[in-house]
């Protein structure tokens, strides 16, 4: 049986006249690794919100979503709240929106602990610190009294990380975790990535625009455009020998050389417009 089920997912904003998600279908098997990838404004946040069951109260939603078997669309809230966190999770792009700037770093990790567990104050801080010298912090302890603003970028992103991570969670949506950061802590982090979704035998349904990054983390991987996904199938051979038109578009802009005289980013329209999508 498939780890998580989306099944003719669909979204409207705006009251419905806007859709951003049209009839989205895809499985993930236990320790699968997924990458979507498309533009910005392809609806790969969106899914990726339905999913978790965070769409916003004026957003409508049709399709069904199944975690193990089990029905999360259309869920009652303290149903979704039990499933967060413990079994299914969600890593955010930017930490200084996912953290509350307010509470100090510890709190809002043990937060998860809290929710799902029974645990004491001195052992729930000791998880904490454990959890925080996992993802590779500096004086964990330290860090545990600190607040967000105190950290750097690529400390609040483990941060983020060791918070989606505590209670070995069997999916984690990670959507652009590494896209404020710098190559080096890029890489650190995706490694990190890498070893705790192993060490959990969780899969990953990995949200980017960096084709490098989607190659070196997924095993499969989805193209959207414009709400629907356009190309799928194992990584390499997307990635290598592209189907669809908007697909090789997105490859030869990885590969453009800005430098040489004449060259230009391909952009949607231009795809449009030669009557190839």
């Amino acid at each position: 049986m498939s780890l998580l089920e989306v099944d003719h997912l669909n979204v409207w904003f705006d009251r419905g006249r806007s859709q951003v998600v049209r009839d989205l279908s895809f499985s993930i098997d236990p320790g699968q690794r997924l990458g979507l990838i498309g533009q910005s404004g392809s609806g790969k946040s969106v899914t990726a919100l339905a999913i978790m069951g965070l769409l916003p109260e004026s957003a409508l939603m049709s399709g069904t979503v199944r975690f193990e078997g089990r029905r999360l669309s259309g869920a009652k809230e303290a149903e979704l709240a039990q499933a967060r966190g413990r079994d299914l999770t969600m890593v955010f792009q930017e930490p200084m929106t996912a953290l509350d700037p307010t509470m100090k770093v510890g709190r809002q990790v043990a937060e998860v602990i809290r929710l799902h567990e029974e645990s004491s104050g001195r052992e729930t801080r000791r998880r904490v610190i454990e959890m925080l010298d996992r993802v590779g912090l500096p004086n964990p302890d330290r860090i545990t009294d600190a607040f967000p603003h105190q950290l750097s970028g690529g400390q609040r992103q483990r941060v983020v990380l060791a918070m989606a991570l505590m209670l070995g969670p069997r999916l984690v949506i990670a959507d652009e975790p590494t896209t404020a950061l710098d190559v080096t802590v890029q890489a650190q982090v995706l490694e990190l990535l890498d070893v705790e979704l192993a060490a959990h035998r969780a899969a990953c349904l990995f949200i980017s625009h960096d084709l490098a990054v989607v190659a070196r983390v997924c095993q499969q991987v989805m193209v959207m455009l414009d709400g629907r996904v356009v190309e799928s199938g194992p990584v390499r051979q997307v990635l290598s020998q592209p189907i669809h038109p908007y697909t090789r578009g997105l490859i030869a802009t990885a590969r453009l050389d800005l430098a040489r005289p004449g060259s230009r980013l391909p952009t949607v329209e231009d795809f449009y417009a030669g009557g190839q999508l």
